[in-house]
């Protein structure tokens, strides 16, 4: 059985790996363990050639699971999503034939091309571990980890993700340009074949629902229970966001605060667990008015403003 002294363990293992492929990006491959610990989807906002489909490669080898890539286009199908039922003439019975949802972590690449009906097959993926074709539900694989991508700076030939959707990612995370010297590294670790080529599994991916269950031991105060509770609902409050973040919002920061101290090697949050994952959790389940937008104004920014006037009290 799993406890929380082999999370650190386990999470520093997966890390270096990843860090072999993907250079300078701790922090947001932290936030995709923090997702794992989780049991929860991370969301990759950034603009191509970032490394988002390299990174979700790497973690999925690391941890020996199995992978599947979904390249979304405005033709994809849910039933390409999910699986059919195809009538065998020598059974006369119908067989079904699964989907790439089937499988331990799906890349679902620029989900945000696929249409709304094709987008909405994945909610109760997502949401329940579970999938219903033709009347028949089907649990999913164990761990499940949905990655997809987006690039938010490509709006022809796009389909925005809805709010439901997109409050069923535990996690959105941003790559960003790589620094000058990270970029002098990885141009040394290409001299050769491409490092992901030679990346082999380091833990064991199986063992990850024993390590989700343990951080629910993870002790949270009263004290910062209260104010994770009032960040969200001072979030309700902004004049600039006609939607504020949702109770499950609530139960993700929270959770994920849990996971983020156990990657530091704590059994107790931080209000410092907190700040650092508010805007990583909350900004992309927010919703600006029009207005706020067109003044320049980022749900990023909003989200800022809640961490400076919120106040911690202490208990």
């Amino acid at each position: 059985m799993a406890t929380l002294s082999d999370i650190a363990p386990f999470a520093a293992a997966v890390r270096q790996n990843v860090e072999q492929v993907i250079v300078g990006k701790r922090a947001a491959i932290d936030l995709l363990l923090v997702a794992l610990l989780c049991g929860g989807h991370a969301l990759l906002e950034d603009v191509p050639g970032v490394g988002k489909t390299m990174l979700a490669r790497a973690l999925a080898l690391s941890l020996g699971l199995d992978f599947r890539r979904l390249q979304c286009t405005p033709d994809l199908l849910p039933n390409d999503v999910l699986g059919v039922s195809i009538y065998r003439q020598d059974e006369a019975a119908f067989s079904f034939q699964p989907g790439p949802v089937f499988t331990n972590v799906l890349l679902a690449d620029e989900i945000n091309r696929a249409t709304p009906r094709t987008q909405s097959a994945l909610l109760e993926a997502m949401g329940e571990g579970q999938v219903t074709v033709d009347g028949v539900t089907r649990q999913l694989s164990q761990p499940f980890l949905v990655l997809a991508t987006q690039n938010p700076v490509e709006f022809e030939g796009t389909f925005p993700l809805p709010e439901a959707q997109l409050d069923r990612f535990l996690i959105a995370v941003a790559l960003g340009y790589p620094a000058p010297d990270d970029e002098l590294q990885m141009l040394a670790a290409l001299s050769g074949a491409h490092p992901i080529t030679k990346l082999g599994q380091v833990v064991a991916g199986a063992a990850l629902p024993e390590l989700q269950r343990a951080i629910w031991g993870v002790h949270v105060e009263d004290s910062l229970r209260a104010y994770l509770v009032r960040l969200v609902n001072a979030t309700r409050a902004q004049p600039d966001l006609a939607l504020g973040a949702s109770p499950r919002a609530t139960l993700a920061l929270f959770r994920a605060a849990q996971a983020y101290a156990a990657l530091a090697g704590r059994a107790y949050v931080l209000p410092d667990d907190i700040k650092a994952l508010a805007v990583p959790v909350l900004r992309h389940r927010l919703l600006l008015r029009p207005e706020s937008a067109l003044r320049g104004r980022t749900a990023a920014a909003v989200l800022q403003a809640v961490l400076a006037e919120t106040e911690l009290e202490l208990g």
